[in-house]
């Protein structure tokens, strides 16, 4: 596909858009699942894994859920799990719990995707995982990055789940021909002030951005931005209606 002239920037959604949607669903979110426990034990009393199960409990502790403070009782032996911020140190089986309650309820806790992603990355490192990216999008994104254009991803993954995205795919590495990486951090995707920060950040007007995304909600906050916003439709995603945006079946110049 070919952008008007005032196009600058491609933003970038990933499920739907660059990879079949149930690529997250089907694998890395059972990969994770299996591995959350193993990680966990094999990786305890690494610093980087003490911080994220010390942010795991103090978000247990602070969850106002019945469940999860239900699922907290049930662990309480010879320590008060609730009562002060100086308390042991969750166990992996412990924190486990949470985390698969977490994932259950589709609760998108930080320390969650963190510590998803930590196990994505030894996955993707062992051969285990490999991105499958639709067939037209290597090319295109050669061909954008060599015409001058800024390439960039917005996706609810964390940034670091996209750069393994993108390090490991069924091509190779294509990491280096994206500039620009934003998750939810930088706002929720189906509001407009998340494109406008985006923008901002890509100190660019936002009609220099091209938008490309599975989601209609998405499309209309971005065009709501004053973004161009295009809807792709590829095999296998749940959204076949494009709501009056530009129809993008393929990446492939026409």
């Amino acid at each position: 596909m070919n952008f008007p002239p005032n196009i600058q920037h491609v933003l970038l959604d990933i499920e739907g858009t660059t990879c079949p949607v149930n690529f997250v669903s089907d694998t890395l979110f059972p990969y994770a699942n299996n591995h959350l426990l193993p990680f966990l034990e094999q990786h305890r009393f690494e610093t980087p894994i003490r911080t994220l199960i010390a942010e795991i409990q103090a978000a247990w502790k602070e969850d106002s859920s019945p469940e999860a403070q239900a699922l907290a009782r049930s662990i309480q032996k010879n320590r008060d799990f609730a009562a002060s911020s100086d308390q042991a140190e969750l166990t992996p089986e412990d924190a486990c719990l949470y985390l698969q309650w977490l994932i259950q309820q589709d609760r998108k806790l930080t320390p969650l995707k963190d510590l998803q992603g930590m196990i994505w990355e030894e996955g993707y490192q062992h051969g285990q995982l490999v991105a499958p990216l639709f067939s037209d999008v290597p090319s295109a994104l050669k061909r954008w990055h060599r015409e001058g254009l800024t390439l960039s991803v917005y996706s609810s993954g964390s940034i670091q789940a996209q750069k393994l995205l993108y390090s490991y795919s069924n091509v190779g590495d294509l990491s280096h021909l994206l500039s620009n990486w934003f998750d939810t951090r930088t706002g929720p995707k189906n509001e407009a002030a998340s494109y406008r920060s985006i923008a901002q950040q890509l100190r660019t007007q936002p009609e220099q951005i091209a938008f490309i995304s599975d989601s209609p909600s998405e499309l209309r906050a971005a065009h709501s931005a004053g973004i161009d916003a295009f809807f792709s439709r590829r095999p296998g995603n749940p959204v076949l209606h494009a709501e009056g945006f530009p129809i993008v079946e393929s990446f492939s110049e026409a």
